[in-house]
């Protein structure tokens, strides 16, 4: 099979290297055509050698193009894959240091709350630009798989604002699905699940093993499981009290919700500190910056390393290899996938985007229609898509009225400060984010004016929140890579 399959944000290490892996396990695709393309040459330069050595020694003669001209990459693309940060981790900083000035603690800061909020602003601005080119030079039946968060509001602006089919791809479903085989014992191929909500936040409605149904028994599972007990307690309390274990990690979960990050006394209560995943202040940040600066001194190291073999068996439970394989030879997966409602979830808005089963064959990608979710499992996905809906029309509109209801709507920035506070922080985190935020050019410039002329509000400058970590030297990394 011949086609052109274009990766955006291909300096994304982590992505691009796993995903291309993944598509090249398929022996159908020895012979399609890859474009690299990202705006930082350096970061693509290393990720494109990588990628040529590990088609090179899996005896491939693949053809992999690189370059800094999206256009180019995306010319006559049937599929197109997106990994972008838009701002990178300089932007991603003030996503976290400037709302920790207003008591605003979060882990990640990638898909709701005030961090989530501007990386949407940002990743809109951008991803509707992309959008443009893939209208303009790829091919017509052209889709769009986005992997960038924050995945909800990307996705909705791409289908309603960018003219091109896109569906979100993440990796909670299956994660979430091998913790709960785990808590019962058995192998993950063993239990079957229904999953259905929005990213980040979506509920195992269903769990089954050999027909029996195990989704009341799962409080008990996980709640004498020896290690789940400690560093997933915020999930675990979700279950216990909406009766449904939620996707996400311990530290995205709690970022959510407006019940367990709002003192900073009761932080450490809820979160481990064993891995930052399980709710450390900041911590993706931390762990970003720390492979950044691992990356870019042991590449020549890397390029030592044995090559990624491309296996089937060595395929990684992402969902884009396998839908590309399926629309493509006709093979069936199955999957969990992110797309416009349009009905399928029927007590979630029909507009939001949601998360659900869905099946892809050579017919395309089919959704099942879900129904009703459970009554509190709803109520807090609609908290989260009011604030998603009013981010997006904010980014679309450069409406900093909008982006400032959004605010007040997320339930942890609420559940933390008053409104002007949050007037304060959105002014903050506007002028801060400047380069990337080019829709709120008079928004910002009138931020920046009450901020240099009004009397402002008290913070807490240099406050490094309840649970951040110091972010590793690279000779640290190395010293403890060796102990392990």
């Amino acid at each position: 099979m011949s086609f052109k399959i274009a990766f955006i944000g291909a300096g994304s290490i982590g992505f691009t290297r796993g995903l291309l892996r993944d598509l090249l396990s398929v022996p159908e695709f020895h012979e399609i055509e890859v474009a690299f393309t990202d705006i930082n040459a350096h970061n693509l330069e290393m990720v494109t050698e990588l990628c040529r050595r590990d088609i090179r020694e899996n005896g491939l003669s693949v053809t992999l193009t690189a370059t800094t001209d999206r256009k180019e990459a995306l010319r006559g693309a049937k599929y197109v894959i997106c990994t972008i940060r838009v701002g990178g981790l300089e932007a991603f900083a003030t996503d976290v240091d400037i709302p920790l000035k207003y008591g605003v603690d979060q882990c990640v800061g990638d898909t709701l709350c005030a961090g989530g909020i501007m990386y949407g602003q940002r990743g809109i601005a951008a991803m509707l630009d992309i959008c443009k080119d893939i209208r303009e030079v790829a091919r017509q039946d052209v889709l769009l798989l986005n992997y960038a968060n924050p995945m909800a509001m990307l996705t909705w602006a791409c289908n309603k604002y960018g003219g091109v089919r896109t569906v979100g791809l993440c990796h909670g479903v299956q994660g979430g699905h091998g913790q709960i085989a785990e808590a019962f014992g058995l192998k993950q191929e063993e239990v079957d699940i229904i999953c259905a909500g929005i990213n980040h936040q979506t509920w195992y409605i269903q769990i089954r093993h050999h027909g029996e149904d195990l989704t009341g028994k799962l409080l008990e599972a996980f709640e004498r499981h020896p290690e789940f007990n400690r560093t997933e307690k915020v999930r675990i309390d979700m279950l216990r009290r909406f009766g449904y274990y939620s996707t996400e990690s311990n530290g995205h979960l709690s970022e959510y919700v407006p019940w367990y990050r709002k003192r900073p006394d009761d932080i450490a209560h809820w979160i481990d500190l064993s891995s930052w995943i399980h709710g450390e202040t900041g911590g993706y940040l931390r762990v970003c910056t720390e492979g950044r600066n691992w990356f870019e001194t042991e590449f020549p190291n890397w390029m030592n390393e044995p090559a990624l073999p491309y296996q089937t068996n060595e395929r990684s439970h992402e969902h884009g290899s396998y839908i590309i394989e399926g629309l493509e030879t006709g093979r069936v997966y199955r999957g969990h996938f992110n797309v416009v409602n349009r009905g399928v979830i029927s007590n979630l808005p029909d507009d939001a985007v949601i998360e659900a089963p869905g099946y892809v064959d050579r017919n395309g990608i089919s959704i099942p229609q879900v129904g009703e979710l459970p009554l509190g499992p709803a109520a807090v996905c609609n908290v989260s898509i009011s604030v998603q809906r009013l981010a997006v029309e904010a980014a679309v509109h450069g409406d900093d009225r909008l982006l400032r209801q959004a605010f007040l709507m997320d339930p942890l920035v609420g559940a933390v400060c008053d409104p002007r506070e949050i007037w304060q922080m959105v002014d903050e985190m506007l002028v801060a984010q400047e380069p990337w935020l080019p829709q709120y050019g008079n928004a910002i410039a009138a931020a920046r004016k009450r901020l240099a002329e009004s009397p402002l509000l008290p913070t807490r400058e240099g406050y490094r929140g309840a649970a951040r970590l110091k972010v590793k030297t690279v000779d640290e990394i190395r010293e403890e890579k060796q102990r392990a």
